[in-house]
């Protein structure tokens, strides 16, 4: 089941919710080998193969072991990553499942446990799998080629030959509900499902602000010139590790025109959103089979598009 809640995945719904993760990641305990020893058994392990996808049960529900199960084959609290503490002050951690002689029915990927699995695991497995993803790609140093040997509960890694620190990153990118006061500015990808559109996003580059990326992004992807945009709200994308810098942008009514990054973007009136809203995501009895469909329901860019619906009486 979803959480119908959430605005969107990874992120509960409400000002102060939005300020809350679902774990306490425990900073504290990184540095505490002992204190997380003895956790260990009692904790629950969230288990990722090697594509990134996690365990799970035979309904597709997250598959969490305690750490005394998992200690059965060549995983422990040693080869796993702290995740944090829920709110019942049981720790969490990750593992890859390579390490455990367990074993799940199935295995679930991270966007279809953003659609589908409660908040908190959805949250957990995001985490989880965005810390795998920068430990497998950081495996050596990029300054002199040496091996890196993680620390701090799988939080840092250090060159074993240089001694240059390395930490887990995230990539800053914006994305934009742009509007000429009256209409909603969407661009599609080719690669995306077809007929599917949805707001501009680009990556913040060095140097630049958040309001200039803003700019420059639209700019140079739909040809429209933005006047002034305000910051809304934000989204962790571990996809793999991104987060989503969510704006609403007044712009100039230019004539879209597109360059390499999409195969088309144009103006929607109200009506337009509204219909391509009743056509569903993927399909729904009232799709007509030919108009345009929104971004998914998980993603910031469709909070954006209702944000700016709802300005224009479409709530």
């Amino acid at each position: 089941m979803s959480d119908a809640t959430a605005p969107f995945a990874f992120v509960e719904a409400g000002a102060d919710a939005a300020c809350h993760g679902a774990l306490d990641r425990a900073d504290r305990l990184r540095d505490d080998p002992d204190a997380l020893k003895s956790r260990w058994p009692a904790a629950r392990v969230i288990l990722l193969d090697e594509k990134g996808n996690a365990y799970a049960d035979e309904a597709g529900h997250l598959f969490a072991a305690t750490g005394q199960d998992v200690s059965e084959g060549p995983g422990g609290v040693g080869a796993a990553v702290f995740l944090g503490l829920d709110p019942q002050d049981n720790a969490w951690f990750a593992l890859d499942g390579a390490l455990t002689a367990l074993d799940a029915p199935r295995r679930v990927d991270l966007r279809s446990a953003a659609a589908f699995w409660p908040a908190f695991d959805a949250s957990v497995f995001a985490q989880a799998r965005a810390l795998q993803h920068w430990r497998s790609r950081h495996r050596f140093c990029g300054v002199c080629g040496g091996e890196v040997a993680l620390s701090r509960a799988g939080w840092q890694g250090t060159c074993t030959k240089c001694g240059v620190e390395h930490y887990p990153r995230t990539d800053p990118a914006v994305i934009v509900a742009v509007t000429d006061g009256s209409r909603l500015l969407l661009g599609r990808q080719a690669a995306w499902p077809a007929r599917r559109y949805s707001v501009l996003a680009g990556f913040v580059e060095p140097g630049e602000s958040l309001e200039q990326t803003v700019a420059r992004e639209v700019l140079e992807e739909a040809g429209v010139r933005v006047r002034r945009c305000r910051y809304l709200a934000s989204q962790p994308w571990p996809f793999p590790g991104s987060l989503m810098l969510g704006f609403h942008a007044d712009a100039e009514p230019d004539a879209p025109q597109v360059g390499d990054e999409l195969e088309e973007a144009r103006w929607f009136t109200a009506d337009d959103v509204r219909r391509a809203r009743l056509r569903g995501e993927w399909g729904s009895a009232q799709d007509d089979g030919e108009g345009p469909v929104l971004s998914p329901s998980i993603s910031i860019s469709r909070w954006l598009i209702e944000q700016w619906l709802a300005g224009q009486g479409g709530a």
